[in-house]
């Protein structure tokens, strides 16, 4: 159930929000309760892509259990967008991606991976909604998601807003329960103002620069897949 300002309102979900037409993206599918999977099914949801990488798939003792009947009707895709421990990326940006400052450096080298992605997303149209989730629901999803933006359409301003959301739900996490490892902190507002700022024009810049559409058709999508993709986002076909 979405909330007025577009976040999600699935019973255990963080930093869960809509993005677009029938796409929606949060942080570790593994906050998730019983009751939260239910809301999102009920919602449409038939689809869960993980951009994480296959280390960081687990389950924490703190994190709900739930039933494998109450997943029975979701489909989960593991499609990374990065190659981990892959020296070039990780001089740059380190272990995993957790600035926007580096969504081009991922897209330059790992174009497969996020045609992949976007190949997963023309799969999963037929089944029904779709969502996205990283780690905490703010880089990796938030790079996805702005590329998601910009094919359906959005504006600047939206597409920058959809990042600073997103960076504030996952920092209001690390206040109420501290951050999951030292890369991470929570961040106060007078530093947070500024940063996330900074940071929601550099997704702009980003997705503006990369031209989505040529760029995931340069990199194996085909204009089939795109046309899936488009759908699904609200967009109506390319062509």
């Amino acid at each position: 159930m979405s909330n007025g300002d577009g976040s999600m309102d699935w019973d255990g979900a963080v930093n869960a929000w809509h993005v677009a037409g029938g796409i929606y993206r949060m942080g570790r599918r593994e906050w998730l309760t019983e009751a939260g999977w239910r809301q999102a099914y009920d919602d449409g949801v038939r689809t869960v892509i993980d951009l994480r990488n296959t280390a960081e798939v687990r389950r924490r003792d703190s994190d709900p259990l739930v039933g494998e009947t109450v997943l029975a009707g979701m489909t989960v895709v593991s499609a990374p967008t990065e190659e981990p421990g892959n020296p070039r990326f990780t001089e740059l940006a380190g272990p995993y991606l957790n600035d926007p400052a580096y969504y081009a450096d991922n897209a330059r080298l790992f174009p497969e991976k996020l045609a992949g992605v976007f190949g997963e997303l023309a799969a999963a149209a037929a089944r029904g909604d779709v969502v996205l989730h990283c780690a905490a629901g703010r880089d990796r999803s938030g790079m996805v998601a702005a590329m998601v933006q910009d094919l359906a359409g959005a504006s600047d301003q939206e597409i920058a807003d959809g990042y600073r959301r997103a960076a504030r739900g996952i920092n209001e996490r690390y206040r109420t329960h501290g951050p999951p490892h030292a890369r991470e902190r929570y961040v106060e507002e007078v530093e947070l103002a500024p940063l996330l700022e900074q940071r929601g024009d550099a997704v702009v810049n980003f997705v503006r620069s990369l031209n989505t559409r040529t760029f995931l058709l340069s990199n194996g999508l085909t204009p089939a897949e795109l046309d899936a993709v488009l759908a699904l986002c609200g967009a109506g076909v390319s062509r």
